[in-house]
């Protein structure tokens, strides 16, 4: 595999980050441009075009967790846990530029550049041939055999390695990188994962 070089100029949308899902990729180019926005705006103009880009975000996970229900996996997977940190991460992000530190959406977004490869290539990749696997088209959001999908009975999240740290441990990466003073525990891939101190989720 090789290597994708990120930069303050953003992450390059490329083959690489492809998953094989169509709408599943339409979102996360979407995602990718608009992180590559952020950071070319002068930082005192990034609060509305970051709120943005939260909000897409939290689509963009909560698009993928349904599909994830629909597809078999129990709601509370080391998939979703994942999403929650990064957004956890993101909001704790919004408070601190409203305090005045203008310069953290930057490395926020350096730090989701170096995260974001990993995560489509492992838990989205693993999620985008499980649908395929069961017949699941993510545009209509629908099966085409509804009995091939035995509901809640997968804990995981998809990925290969997600018997290991190694899935789940770029989000507390992600998170720490943007700011020295957050925690984010990835102790197991079913672990709790905490940013901050000020959310839990289990």
């Amino acid at each position: 595999m090789n290597t994708i070089v990120s930069t303050a100029t953003g992450l390059a949308w490329n083959d690489q980050l492809q998953t094989g899902d169509h709408k599943m990729d339409e979102t996360h180019e979407e995602f990718v441009d608009m992180l590559n926005q952020l950071v070319t705006l002068p930082r005192d103009q990034m609060l509305e075009p970051y709120r943005r880009f939260i909000e897409h975000t939290r689509e963009h996970f909560a698009q993928e967790e349904r599909w994830m229900v629909a597809c078999g996996f129990e709601a509370d997977n080391c998939h979703a846990e994942h999403h929650a940190t990064i957004m956890d991460t993101l909001q704790l992000v919004e408070q601190h530029y409203l305090q005045g530190d203008h310069e953290i959406v930057l490395r926020l977004a350096e730090a989701l550049a170096e995260w974001f490869p990993g995560h489509a290539a492992s838990m989205d990749l693993g999620l985008a041939r499980h649908m395929k696997e069961v017949g699941f088209d993510s545009r209509t959001e629908t099966l085409a055999d509804p009995s091939r999908v035995r509901p809640a009975s997968m804990s995981g999240c998809g990925s290969v390695t997600c018997s290991t740290d190694q899935a789940c441990a770029p989000a507390a990466t992600a998170s720490h990188s943007c700011n020295g003073d957050h925690s984010c525990g990835s102790g197991s891939c079913k672990g709790d994962h905490s940013c901050g101190g000020e959310h839990h989720h289990h």
